[in-house]
């Protein structure tokens, strides 16, 4: 009998550990998140996004065991289009989403303070973290989203350096005069000086646009060239490393953002610059590879002399001075914000093969 009770009430006592020890994961709140990018999964940063960013929210939010995101992934035009993600979170379509900023010079001024100072850094890591030092030291950035009833996480550096493909070969940058080239942005602005016409686009269409003669050549950089094969439509790399560009921003809708539990909200800032360095990192790490996938496809590369890169700098306008003093008009603090943003490329090594700040009115 005493075995009989002793047995019982050990198993008592078993199951009644098991209640407490599952007792938290029962009481773990549940928060639903839809995330939103209008380019496809296939796209680094959205591919990235899936296996890195969400798993990393989800780990740091497991330690406590107090909330679980439930996420919903809607890219590739599901929700919205590549540059309707600025709309679509404004809106409330997503909750979390990955702008792609050069598609709004507009309502994301601030935002191209990387594209409008080309021929500096040609490093994704560099350029992600001075870019968002200046988000966090110049409240402009994170202004501008809240307008777009947004807020801002970090910045996003996908690629390494733009460079121009093109469908024929070239044997100098002469041979740019005349032709017609897509880009996005600013970026479309490089090529003026050569007597070159950029013509808007996207990744999405930039074979085609070739393809279909639309354009001769397109400025991009050598992963997003091998992703969406670039090679076959415009086997030549004209090798001019222009630099590393933000284009990317990760936003959260602020209604969504107000009824987040401070936890969550630490979760999910400390996981986007954890995000905006790996992407970063990846983007220079498959660089190479990229090219020499570039090669094997059959595309050449042209190398642009140090001479001729000086040249084309020189023969751009002044595209930053213009944006910062625009900035400082509306009251926002452009010129500050470019020597910033030049001193801290210039802290990590890199010069200015044209110093844009210092044309710059005194």
């Amino acid at each position: 009998m005493n075995f009989l009770r002793r047995a019982t009430f050990a198993a008592l006592s078993t199951a009644a550990l098991a209640v407490v020890v599952t007792t938290p994961a029962l009481a773990t709140e549940t928060i639903k998140l839809t995330a939103i990018d209008g380019y496809p999964a296939r796209a680094l940063w959205v591919k990235e996004f899936t296996n890195f960013f969400i798993p990393k929210v989800n780990e740091k939010l497991a330690q406590t065991r107090n909330y679980q995101i439930d996420w919903t992934e809607a890219y590739g035009g599901t929700i919205v289009k590549p540059k309707g993600v600025l709309e679509g979170i404004k809106l409330g379509l997503g909750d979390i989403g990955i702008v792609t900023t050069i598609f709004h010079n507009s309502k994301l001024p601030s935002q191209a303070i990387s594209a409008v100072t080309p021929f500096i850094a040609a490093d994704a890591r560099v350029v992600a973290k001075a870019v968002d030092e200046i988000a966090k030291e110049f409240p402009q950035m994170a202004k501008e989203l809240d307008e777009q009833n947004q807020v801002y996480l970090a910045t996003g550096v996908v690629l390494d350096t733009y460079q121009i493909f093109s469908k024929k070969p070239v044997s100098s940058i002469k041979d740019l005069n005349g032709a017609k080239v897509a880009g996005a942005g600013y970026n479309m602005r490089y090529v003026e000086g050569l007597g070159a016409v950029g013509v808007r686009g996207g990744l999405t269409n930039f074979y085609t646009m070739l393809q279909t003669g639309v354009v001769e050549m397109a400025m991009l950089w050598p992963e997003a060239a091998k992703t969406f094969k670039i090679s076959e439509v415009a086997p030549y790399m004209i090798k001019a490393d222009l630099g590393a560009v933000n284009t990317k921003t990760v936003t959260v809708n602020k209604a969504v953002w107000k009824k987040l539990p401070d936890e969550v909200k630490k979760a999910l800032q400390a996981t986007a610059v954890e995000y905006r360095d790996h992407v970063a990192g990846l983007a220079m790490s498959r660089a190479v590879a990229s090219r020499d996938a570039f090669t094997k496809s059959g595309g050449k590369i042209i190398e642009v002399s140090a001479e001729e890169r000086a040249a084309w700098a020189k023969s751009m306008p002044n595209i930053a001075v213009k944006w910062a003093t625009d900035l400082d008009k509306s009251g926002g603090p452009g010129s500050e914000m470019l020597r910033a943003y030049i001193a801290k490329l210039r802290a990590a090594g890199f010069s200015p093969l044209r110093d844009w700040a210092a044309e710059l009115p005194k």
